[in-house]
């Protein structure tokens, strides 16, 4: 820790507002959400307050020091460690005697009674709280435990400020705390006053509903139909126009490379080969990305993925999985990398190792354009209404994932019951309030810590990529009578890249594709968006990716090389099931620790999209 700051512990309670108040605090757009599990491993920032500078460290949220999955042992450890200078502990104002049991705890540690350590109880939610009925003597409060109280709404800059100020007079002082032997029960009962019986009754009657034996599943489908109809729906104009602008610049950068007098080799390779490829992942990637994660965001704010994880508990229960599984399940959704991170919430180590071997039988995002290419062009392409064609496209595209869902359920219970056997563990699952999302911080923050981030992953293995495709592209074998290798453009020899494509030919065919296809995916594994480019680029020889000026064009072009509703089915199912990408295998080998189930996890969806295609092809 730098010794020129002091520093600050964020502790509390899930879903209490700890990462508004960080952001508050600190400037930082660190990600809030409304639903468990958003911050499974410490924030760091910094705010001045007086002329000291403060690092603030975010701590993941727990109820208790007893701690069981690893975000809580961070936290726990955290505060154990003696690091921290201050303290600022987090409660719900609506809930505060859940909040003062974690705050005895915390003023129990041995290390914060030897050192003095200044405790701040932040009380949060008070405009919640004040809507719902609820009055809170804060001086009687602060009387009773001798430590600061601050009342706040984390969304208050006046607020923020105060928190600053306490922070800043309480570091430095040792304090005593003699109040160990208060009772939270009895002290929020003689604190806390209900002016109001029924506050709850609007929420119960929405869990109701939501969270019922039959229309909750009905409800979460519906959801994830309209997500997907409006994100397709919506998305088509904004890709066109990014498509023409990002075409018409590729022109003027290769003129621009002619005059200055490059090398043609030079201008194809990074303009028509590294350039080309970026211009296709963004422009078919981003436009629905900026759709999707904002609507996605949105169902966060609101409270509604509890919900889901609440009515697929009994469902992974089954499995002998953890329910907290949905909840990664649907971060994977966005990001299979994130939803992999976000498996720490899991307590059992047992039930964590399925949840991350499962992540990726659900698409990510850099799946979803190809499942929707295929699904345009050969199953709603003879529709004429735009409007129609879009939300079958969005029922396939819902069936899609929901086999995914299935297919995360039966591995699961596969798993459970071979390598990884053991009893379901019972876990706590707090259902939050429903709370009216800011639009504007819902977009700016979906946009910039989501799609962009993304985006940007994408981007960075995607120029590589583009690069090792030209040159398999355009390099070819011409034998040892030859020198081996030669330009494809002055020789009859066959492409790198067609002999790759050869050589998976048997292999395609028994899965109802080709070889071309396997060799898309293969290469396209630093990021999923560049497979359909790929199979453009070996089909028509330009030694290039092609630019396809509508899906009309593409369908002819694939149906010409052989290609029926059958093929893209099968393609639709190793789409959907078939290694994860680089960037998460990267990140299961982190969280693991081990090689041998990082090759699982790629195993386990490689296995079965093979399998699938090959009972396809053979029905049908």
């Amino acid at each position: 820790m730098d010794q020129k700051r002091i520093a600050v512990a964020l502790a509390g309670n899930p879903n209490v507002g700890k990462s508004t108040i960080f952001n508050g605090l600190t400037g930082l757009r660190q990600h809030t959400g409304n639903w468990p599990g958003v911050t499974v491993t410490t924030a760091q920032g910094t705010f001045t307050a007086g002329d000291q500078e403060y690092l603030l460290v975010d701590l993941p949220g727990t109820y208790s020091l007893a701690a069981h999955s690893e975000d809580e042992v961070v936290a726990r450890d955290f505060l154990c460690s003696g690091i921290a200078s201050v303290i600022l502990l987090v409660c719900d104002a609506t809930c505060l005697e859940r909040g003062l049991h974690f705050l005895k705890q915390t003023l129990e540690i041995e290390q914060v009674k030897v050192q003095g350590v200044p405790v701040v109880l932040c009380v949060n939610l008070c405009d919640e709280a004040g809507r719902k009925g609820i009055l809170i003597d804060y001086q009687l409060l602060q009387d009773v435990l001798q430590i600061p109280v601050v009342p706040c709404c984390a969304r208050s800059a006046d607020d923020i400020q105060k928190i600053k100020d306490t922070i800043h007079q309480a570091a430095g002082q040792q304090m005593h705390y003699d109040c160990l032997d208060f009772c939270p029960k009895k002290l929020a009962q003689e604190t806390v006053t209900y002016t109001k019986t029924n506050y709850r009754q609007r929420e119960e009657f929405l869990d109701r509903i939501l969270t019922g034996p039959y229309t909750g599943s009905l409800i979460m489908v519906l959801m994830l139909l309209g997500v997907f109809w409006l994100s397709m729906a919506g998305a088509n104009y904004p890709s066109q126009f990014l498509w023409n602008c990002l075409f018409w610049l590729e022109e003027r950068l290769a003129d621009a490379m002619t005059a200055a007098g490059s090398p043609q080799w030079l201008i194809s390779s990074l303009v028509y080969g590294v350039y080309r490829v970026l211009a296709w992942v963004i422009s078919v990637m981003l436009p629905p990305m900026a759709i999707f994660f904002p609507l996605f965001t949105l169902l966060e704010d609101l409270g509604y993925l509890p919900r889901v994880a609440f009515n697929m508990d009994r469902s992974f229960q089954k499995c002998k999985a953890c329910g907290k599984q949905c909840l990664t399940m649907a971060m994977g959704l966005g990001c299979n990398a994130a939803g992999v991170v976000g498996c720490r919430i899991i307590d059992s180590p047992r039930e964590r190792l399925i949840a991350i071997l499962t992540n990726s039988l659900v698409p990510c995002n850099g799946r979803l354009p190809t499942l929707v290419t295929l699904i345009t062009i050969f199953f709603v392409a003879q529709i004429s209404n735009p409007a129609a064609g879009s939300f079958l496209s969005a029922i396939l595209l819902t069936l899609t994932i929901l086999l995914g869902v299935a297919a995360t359920l039966g591995a699961s219970w596969i798993l459970s019951h071979t390598l990884l056997k053991g009893i379901p563990s019972s876990f706590t699952l707090e259902l939050p309030p429903y709370r009216r999302p800011e639009i504007r911080k819902v977009i700016v923050r979906s946009i910039f810590d989501r799609t962009l981030f993304v985006l940007g992953r994408a981007v960075a293995v995607a120029a590589p990529a583009g690069l090792i495709i030209w040159i398999l592209a355009n390099i070819a074998y011409t034998g040892p009578g030859a020198g081996w290798f030669a330009s494809a453009a002055q020789t009859d020899a066959p492409s790198l890249l067609t002999l790759f494509t050869g050589f998976l030919d048997p292999l395609g065919n028994l899965m109802g594709m080709d070889g071309t296809i396997l060799a898309a995916f293969i290469l396209g594994f630093p990021a999923n968006e560049i497979v359909i480019p790929i199979i453009l680029m070996a089909y028509l020889q330009t030694g290039m990716l092609t630019e396809m000026t509508s899906t009309a064009d593409l369908g002819l072009l694939l149906a010409s090389q052989g290609w029926t509703w059958v093929t893209a089915l099968c393609m639709m199912i190793f789409c959907l099931f078939h290694w994860p990408c680089s960037t998460t295998c990267l990140t299961i080998k982190k969280e693991t620790g081990s090689l041998k189930w990082t090759a699982a996890a790629i195993l386990l969806p490689t296995l079965l999209g093979t399998l699938l295609c090959i009972l396809i092809a053979a029905i049908f």
